[in-house]
């Protein structure tokens, strides 16, 4: 896959001076300061203040035409570490176009030559399902299927709460043994779930799984090749609960691994990122 027409720019400020959405913010690209869409927020720390992002032009929008208005989209955040540059998918809909990719092109070892399937696709049985899922099919041997795609940016040495990272030290490790980890992010307490619509996703899924033939699918889709390994993160009890109760429904996950290049070229790595042990 790929992404036309990037450039690369820098975050000034998130919000924006202009337009205090925290989805804006004031980037400098070619010299000249604009506005760029940042669907991820703050990426936790990959499309903040002086972070170097690969940027798309959103479509019909001109520089000059609306001083109020976004003209890029942020894309791929760029880090380096180790002597390594390190490109990282942080746009949320990457993810559903990277997996519709695989999807054709036959790259999913446990989804290959699949009859058909649908975009988001709505759910609703009374009580149990109310939810819009990324994908709907069937798959090579007539049984349906239900996929959710979660994107999964983040990465790091250990899967540890920030406050004990700052005590350590990973000068040792190679740069790609990174455990890639699924959710992180704000809440006002640290018993909330991070991310309550990837809770519900995940429970409804595993009772679809429980009370039928279909086949449940989660699909996480680490967009960064410094990884070696994907868990449910540590920040989220209720998350990594459900996360067991899925593997041991039968729900299936898929751990997809891309490799960003700089013009904007995305490639497979692999479907079958080790999960660590939990709980």
């Amino acid at each position: 896959m790929k992404i036309d027409d990037l450039v690369e720019g820098k975050i000034v400020k998130r919000p924006s001076r202009l337009v205090r959405s925290p989805y804006v913010a004031d980037v400098i690209i070619n010299n000249d300061e604009v506005l760029a869409h940042t669907a991820s927020l703050g990426c936790c720390g990959l499309c903040e203040t002086g972070s170097s992002i690969l940027f798309a032009p959103m479509k019909n929008k001109k520089p000059d035409s609306d001083s109020k208005k976004c003209v890029y989209s942020a894309q791929l955040s760029i880090i380096n570490e180790k002597n390594y540059e390190i490109i990282i998918g942080i746009h949320p809909k990457l993810a559903e176009l990277l997996v519709e990719n695989c999807l054709t092109k036959n790259y999913l070892s446990t989804l290959k030559d699949v009859k058909k399937y649908k975009r988001e696709v709505s759910l609703f049985v009374e009580n149990k399902v109310k939810s819009r899922f990324d994908f709907t099919g069937i798959d090579k041997n007539n049984i349906p299927f239900i996929m959710e795609v979660k994107n999964v940016p983040l990465a790091d040495y250990e899967d540890i709460c920030s406050k004990d990272r700052k005590n350590k030290s990973y000068d040792d490790r190679s740069y790609n043994t990174k455990v890639a980890y699924f959710p992180d992010g704000y809440r006002k307490k640290s018993t909330d779930p991070v991310s309550p619509r990837a809770l519900k996703h995940i429970r409804e899924l595993t009772l679809i799984k429980k009370e039928s033939i279909i086949r449940c699918i989660m699909c996480y889709v680490i967009q960064r090749p410094d990884v070696n390994c994907f868990q449910p993160s540590i920040v989220d009890p209720q998350y990594r609960e459900a996360f067991k109760e899925a593997v041991d429904a039968g729900v299936e996950i898929i751990t997809l691994v891309i490799n960003w290049k700089s013009n904007g070229e995305a490639y497979f790595v692999r479907d079958d990122l080790p999960i660590t042990p939990f709980l």
